[in-house]
Order: C-alpha cells, then structure tokens, then sequence
C-alpha cells in the first residue's frame, strides 16, 4: 500500500480552552491540525459558568471543515470526538437545547433542604460517616439543582447528556455516548462501566430518570454514522463509523503510553493530574471513582489539581500583558519569554511556595480549601511568582503521585508528560527535580487528538485492539533527568513546607467560608 492510500483517522479534542481537529494515519503520525481557540462562556452569577451548546457544535465543524479541505475524504475510515468532563445538557423531544450547557467548572450549588434519602441508605451512610459526603454530592449535582430550581426545564428534559454525548448526538442523531465519558455526577457503576442498578443508592442521589440517560457503548467500539445533516455541517463524510472514546484525561493516559501499573501520566492540563491505566479497581482518594480508561474494562485511578494549568493562563492574563504584546508581535508563544524569566530564578523561588489549590474538592482538599502564596519579601518579581506556581503544581502532583502508589500497593517508575504544559521545558523539567524521577515527553504534542485517534483506529479495524493500536501509534521524545543539584533542596521544601501548609491553613479556610460565604 503506498503512503498516498494509507487510510487516516480523524480525532477531534473538544477541550476547556480550545477545539482541536487533527488527521492521524495508522502509525500515530499526525499529517494535519487545526485549532480554534474557545471563547470561556458567560457568568450570570459569580461562580457560574455557561455556554450555548450550539457554540460547541459550530465551532467543532469550523475545525473538521478546516482539517478536511484538502483530504482525501475516501482515506477517511472513521472519528472518535473526546470532551471535556462533567460539562451538561438537557434537550427536548425533538433534541434542542433546553437551557446553556453547564460547565465543568460551574459552581453553583443546589439550595434549600434535600430530600430525605431512604432510610436504610441514610442510616448506612450515617454509621460509614459519609452523610456530608453524600449531600455535597447531592448539592453539586447538575440535575438536582435544574430539577430544583428550573422545574420548567426538568419537566421538558427527554435526555440528559454530558458534552460528549451531545456531539454524537448531532453527528449520529442517536442517543448514545461513551462508556469511558461518563465521569460527572450521574448514577454511573465506575466498576461495571454501566449504569448503576436500580437498587443502588444514586438513583435516590441523583434525581435523574433512566430515560433520560443514553446507550452506553465501550471505547474503541462504532457507536453510530454520521448523518447527512451532520455531514453538510461538518465536512465529515456520511455514513463515516463515529467511534467511542474516552475522556480528555482518559485519552492523554492511552497516548502517554500507559499501558501498565509502573507508567504514570503527568496531565499538565487546564485541570492538572496524576494518572494511569490499570486492569484493577482502586481509589486513590476514598470515595472517589477510579474513572473509566479508553482502554475497555480498563481503569484509570486519578489525583487532580482543580485548576492546574489554568493558573498558567490567569497569570499571563493578569501579571504578563507586556510579554504576551512582544510573543504576538515577534510570531511566538508568550511561555518561552516567561520561561527566560524562570531561568534567571533559583529553584526553590527564594523562599517563595505557593499551594494551587485554586479549586477545592469533594476528599482532599476539601470543599472550603482555598489557594495560598506563602514566603513574599521584596526581593520576589513575577519570575519568582511564575516559577513558584510551577513549583507548586509539580509539588501537589508529587504528592498525588505518593497518594497514588499508597494507595494502589504500586511505584509508578515511567512518568510522561503530556497535555499544554509540557509544550514547556521548563515545567516538564521541574516536574522531574520535584519528583526526582525521569520524565518523558511524548513524540505527539497533542495527546487528548492522538488517544481519541487510537480508539478510531481500533474501531476501524486497522489494529487488533486498543492496546496494540497504542503500541503502534504512540512514541516518546524528550527524556528529562532530576537534576541532582536540586533533588535535595526540593525535597526538603515539600516535606517540611509544602505537605505541612494545607494542615496548618485548613481551619482559616473554613473561616474565611463562614465569614465572606465565598466559596459557597
């Protein structure tokens, strides 16, 4: 077969901050990209955030068209779409938008008195101590808060979907999703990858109706055709088999090469995390799911930072205006200018740690837990502050990491770095001082597209399955050695700073939750 008629695959990532449509061949090379950057949607109250779902579908078929101009269209053999997680949306009857998506960092919380549970799933939740963890579940559910608070809208709502199964909604007009996509709050069985029985306890917790939920279909299998409506949309031809995939994170672990219980996965990602693949169920936070992998029957135990590499972001927009005019004038990336001002720091910022704990959490670190800078003193500049947010993110993952292997009875020896942050060196490598450990750096920058694009390529039939399809298409580039110079200096800052500033800070946490009501 000559390289001209080797069939392709199309992956879309439909992410936090931007949608990327990229062409892979059989062996993982990426042969074309296109990205458009997503607008952040609108806040009608402070803490939440929504947007039209019709925005996410438009601006997916900007980037397939974009791609899909100059293909041959008769290579295409299949396209597998993985989303961001736990963004939500009700439709009618007839398939329309209810109300906007709610995203995954949306933050309202349900009001007023819950429902009582059943007795005997209140009385077991009271002896295991979990009450308070079952109604804050309860309370940050999507749907409870729609059927509470928008009864209109519940009563209307045919189907209730996550992101992911809104789009191949509207490529495959049927109502069928991933298995491997539903990680959010809805009465999902993680270690069956199904829905939960009828008797299990989050039918009671999540007040959403069987009815409304979709097929489930496991990663790597065909789950629909695209349409003829959505084929005039999209560029994508009719009748081209849609693939299941899995998530963002899910996605980035397969293309990162885990493909055992020893490699570990650095998402370095608007949410940052700590994962891997595994053929057994574990929980590296207590009550916390290990979601399912985009390997089929497969796990993928996580520990996340809530706003990760988010915090990248919020500092060029807030601290870095004057790099950002000079990268978009000279025709790069405002992160190498910021990495120059890395370079000139010290490790260890003089003193100065932050703890990214821009997001809380259900276990750890708690829903009141609050970001901190500790260490300030004149001679600090944005230097130090930019490399202390590194720092602190490859602290917080260090310590993900040690949860992770506690936890799973496991020692994660292979590291790869993958996702927007790892485009830096600088992070990539003090993520290795921090951990004192190698990390590599895949071949393919953009790994949510190429795990999307191995999960295509196994339900095209062009390998035999997804673990040898991953085999195939994915290689590493970069090796980052600790340096040694370091090791001892970082060491020292997480075990007697870093692990010792949450316990310390947690009860002013909860204070300044009492007094200002922020976060609610």
């Amino acid at each position: 077969m000559t390289e001209s008629a080797e069939p392709l695959v199309l992956a879309v990532d439909l992410g936090s901050q931007s949608v990327r449509a990229a062409l892979f061949d059989a062996r993982g090379r990426m042969l074309q990209l296109h990205r458009i950057r997503l607008e952040p949607g609108q806040e009608p109250q402070p803490g939440w955030l929504e947007q039209d779902p019709e925005y996410f579908w438009n601006t997916l078929c900007r980037a397939t068209r974009a791609v899909l101009a100059s293909a041959d269209s008769g290579r295409l053999k299949a396209v597998a779409v993985s989303c961001q997680r736990g963004t939500v949306i009700n439709l009618d009857a007839r398939g329309r938008p209810l109300r906007p998506a709610i995203n995954w960092l949306d933050r309202r919380t349900l009001a007023g008195p819950l429902t009582p549970l059943p007795l005997h799933w209140r009385l077991a939740f009271a002896a295991a101590g979990e009450s308070s963890t079952v109604d804050y579940l309860r309370r940050q559910c999507e749907i409870n808060w729609v059927r509470r608070h928008q009864p209109e809208v519940w009563q209307a709502t045919h189907k209730f979907l996550f992101l992911s199964g809104y789009i191949h909604f509207r490529l495959t007009g049927a109502y069928a999703d991933s298995a491997a996509a539903q990680v959010g709050y809805v009465p999902f069985d993680a270690r069956r990858h199904a829905w939960a029985s009828p008797r299990n306890w989050k039918w009671h917790a999540v007040q959403v109706e069987s009815r409304m939920l979709p097929e489930l279909v496991q990663a790597g299998e065909v789950l629909g055709q695209v349409q003829d409506r959505a084929a005039e949309d999209s560029g994508i031809p009719a009748g081209t088999p849609i693939v299941a995939t899995g998530t963002d994170k899910a996605c980035e672990a397969l293309a990162a090469g885990c493909l055992d219980e020893d490699t570990g996965c650095l998402s370095l990602g608007t949410q940052a995390s700590v994962l891997l693949n595994a053929q057994r169920y574990f929980e590296p936070v207590r009550l916390i799911p290990a979601f399912p992998a985009a390997i089929p029957g497969w796990y993928s135990p996580e520990v996340s930072v809530m706003r990760g590499f988010w915090m990248v972001t919020w500092f060029k927009e807030q601290f870095a205006a004057l790099e950002q005019m000079q990268a978009e004038r000279d025709g790069f990336d405002a992160e190498q200018l910021l990495d120059d001002l890395v370079g000139a720091v010290p490790p260890g910022s003089l003193g100065l740690m932050l703890q990214p704990f821009w997001g809380g959490g259900l276990r750890y670190p708690g829903v009141s837990a609050r970001g901190a800078v500790v260490g300030f003193g004149d001679v600090h500049h944005k230097g130090h502050f930019y490399r202390a947010i590194l720092e602190g993110l490859a602290y917080a993952l260090r310590e993900g990491r040690e949860r992770m292997e506690r936890r799973g009875g496991l020692r994660l020896t292979g590291l790869r770095a993958v996702g927007g942050g790892a485009r830096s060196a600088t992070a990539v490598q003090i993520c290795a001082d921090v951990m004192d450990a190698p990390v590599w750096r895949m071949e393919c920058a953009e790994a949510t597209a190429l795990g999307a694009a191995i999960s295509a390529a196994t339900g095209a039939g062009l390998h035999r399955d997804t673990r040898a399809a991953a085999a195939s298409m994915v290689r590493t580039s970069d090796r980052f050695e600790p340096d040694s110079s370091h090791r001892d200096l970082y060491d020292r800052l997480y075990r007697r700073v870093y692990l010792r500033l949450y316990p310390k800070l947690r009860s002013l946490y909860r204070e300044l939750r009492d007094i200002t009501g922020y976060p609610r």
